[in-house]
């Protein structure tokens, strides 16, 4: 038994060319750009107020991240010494 994935939609070649869609590279370009600019004004953009409280929690768990790190780098070379050295 075979299966088909989107048996009920017409093919890509079969479908007729929307309004927009048909024409060269700079027709499509200009498509492309357009529906760019559409999608971004639908962008919630956040206050200044977040934009710093989301960037003081990144900074505080990038500085918490690096502590665990450097503290797991240092306790794992201090036991590799003691095993091997």
């Amino acid at each position: 038994m075979t299966e088909t994935r989107g048996s009920t939609a017409t093919p890509e070649r079969a479908r007729p060319a929307r309004k927009g869609e048909a024409g060269g590279p700079l027709a499509r370009a200009s498509l492309f750009y357009r529906q760019v600019v559409a999608e971004l004004r639908k962008v919630i953009w956040p206050t200044r107020e977040q934009l710093t409280t989301y960037w003081l929690v990144v900074l505080v768990f990038v500085l918490v991240v690096i502590a665990i790190v450097s503290l797991l780098d240092l306790g794992i070379g201090w036991a590799m010494f003691k095993v091997f050295g």
